[in-house]
């Protein structure tokens, strides 16, 4: 005998234990938004089964088996208490179509079923859903409001690392191949709220130990002529118009120095009159170099003019250096120098935790870790933040697949709490191990080596016809973003102080550590939301 439930997609559907999964059956939503919630399924015996849905409105639904992976690394040492569980094991993660699989239970097991609802504006008003798995139904009232949420203004970029897909797939860079598969996971990012993509100009000067190299993407050909350089941006443009077409807006160079400290060039590649293919830049290059300098006052000026031509002025950011510390301001501010003089019409943007290199001007836009934001707070014209590995104390939100997905949700009421204008992430899909050492297969692999907490280094995992599998965390960190933009449709009718009132006196570290807390108060909003339409 099968037995069920309906419960939140903050439910987390372990294959012996559920956590969060209080049930579910009237429920609300905006006629353009994502829903999502889950049937969970268990029997007093080995089952296979079949999985239905009966309703008025089953184009707009697509379903998910909900597939644990492997976690090594969970959490580290120091984390706060706010996990579900510290142990290694199998965690929910993976969403597969129901279509591609063969449906079974083990005997006294969970088995979740990802429901996922898109209106598209097309409808609206009160329908019902019915589930049946062989023996078992259940059934979900679904209230589609006449109303609809103000476009997405959060500028989100999700690190994206195109030589990971040509490693995993073992493609050939700017091969018809490549080009079909970055589209696919591009797609799929602009479909869950990544408007801003990171963009390499020269391959990424990111989590590569210092004398590695990782894959050659770099999207700007350069040639050389004479003692100067001949510029090719056939690729970059392919790769705009690619990007545009998929949803994405905002554009982030990548950055013109390595990370953290700013100390060298990034990997570049150029060929000679012979048309020999070399590495001009590099590990060997300091960052005091002329060469260097001059070789990026002559990008700057045919750069320049293609982002002109390409009405990019308003959405391009520039990178120095990720992450530098107070050690490295000398050095940072000396390369920001020649950066913001060159591309004097675009802000540079950089991941930071001291407000200083603010204070003395060398960023236009700082972005703080969540744990580091209150330095910044009130004091920056333009307020981002970001997360990653370091954020696993003081409760701070992180999406890591050991944490609560209230955890991964609950920061969309940070982003309208703080007027917070843009989130970056930097692990979209880094499928190789920390520092590039080695090339992970995420679907055995969650923690890059064993050095960050499972979840930290990706959202979606390579299937084998060159689509993205969306974790669930993904989809979570989406419900985020429009949560925020529920929030903002509600205070166009009512205020900002009724807002304040409702979301309550919640700061990134002190918030209410309840998943059906959070999932209330998301129907309260649809509630007056309804009533003010």
């Amino acid at each position: 005998m099968i037995k069920g439930k309906i419960v939140s997609s903050l439910c987390k559907v372990f294959e012996n234990e559920l956590f969060d999964d209080f049930e579910i059956n009237n429920v609300s939503m905006l006629k353009n938004e994502r829903f999502s919630f889950q049937v969970v399924l268990t029997s007093d015996e080995d089952s296979n089964f079949s999985f239905s849905i009966d309703s008025d409105i089953t184009e707009f639904i697509s379903m998910f088996k909900v597939v644990s992976v492997p976690v090594s690394l969970a959490a580290f040492e120091r984390s706060d208490d706010f996990f579900l569980k510290k142990d290694p094991g199998l965690y929910p993660d993976i969403l597969k179509p129901l279509s591609d699989l063969e449906l079974k239970i083990k005997k006294d097991t969970y088995c979740g079923i990802w429901i996922e609802i898109n209106p598209e504006s097309k409808i609206s008003g009160k329908h019902i859903l019915k589930f049946t798995a062989n023996n078992f139904s259940c059934s979900l009232t679904l209230n589609i409001l006449d109303a609809a949420l103000p476009e997405n203004d959060l500028i989100y970029t999700n690190w994206y690392h195109s030589d990971c897909l040509a490693d995993y797939y073992k493609i050939d860079v700017f091969s018809d191949e490549y080009w079909r598969i970055n589209r696919n996971f591009i797609k799929c990012a602009a479909e869950h709220g990544i408007n801003c993509i990171l963009t390499p100009l020269f391959t990424p000067a990111l989590d590569t130990a210092v004398g590695w190299q990782r894959t050659t993407v770099q999207l700007v050909g350069v040639k050389i002529h004479g003692a100067g350089y001949i510029f090719d941006f056939s690729n970059l443009k392919k790769w705009i118009e690619m990007c545009r077409d998929c949803g994405i807006k905002y554009f982030e160079m990548s950055h013109f120095f390595t990370q953290w400290g700013a100390r060298h060039a990034p990997k570049i590649m150029a060929t000679d009159k012979k048309g020999r293919t070399k590495q001009i830049f590099g590990w060997n290059t300091r960052t005091s170099s002329r060469k260097y300098d001059n070789f990026i006052r002559a990008l700057g000026i045919k750069l320049n003019q293609f982002l002109k031509e390409y009405n990019l002025v308003n959405n391009v950011f520039f990178h120095i250096s990720d992450e530098p510390t107070t050690d490295n301001l000398k050095t940072y501010r000396k390369r920001a120098g020649i950066i913001k003089e060159v591309f004097a019409d675009y802000p540079v943007i950089d991941a930071m935790s001291d407000y200083e290199f603010y204070k003395y001007g060398t960023v236009d836009i700082p972005i703080p870790s969540e744990s580091k934001i209150e330095k910044f707070y009130g004091k920056v014209d333009t307020l981002w933040t970001y997360y990653c590995c370091g954020q696993t104390t003081e409760y701070v939100p992180n999406r890591f697949l050991a944490m609560p997905s209230v955890r991964n949700r609950v920061i969309g009421l940070m982003f309208y709490k703080y007027d917070i204008k843009g989130f970056l992430q930097w692990g979209y899909n880094f499928y190789n191990s920390h520092l590039s050492l080695t090339k992970i297969n995420p679907f055995e692999v969650t923690d890059a080596g064993g050095k960050f907490p499972s979840g930290d280094s990706f959202v979606v995992y390579p299937s084998d016809d060159g689509k993205p599998y969306c974790s669930l965390r993904i989809k979570v960190l989406y419900e985020a973003i429009q949560d925020r933009l529920a929030l903002k449709l509600l205070e166009s009718f009512k205020g900002r102080e009724y807002i304040e009132s409702l979301i309550g006196n919640l700061t990134f570290k002190e918030y209410p550590h309840s998943a059906e807390w959070l999932f209330n108060l998301r129907e309260q909003v649809n509630e007056e939301i309804s009533r003010c339409s």
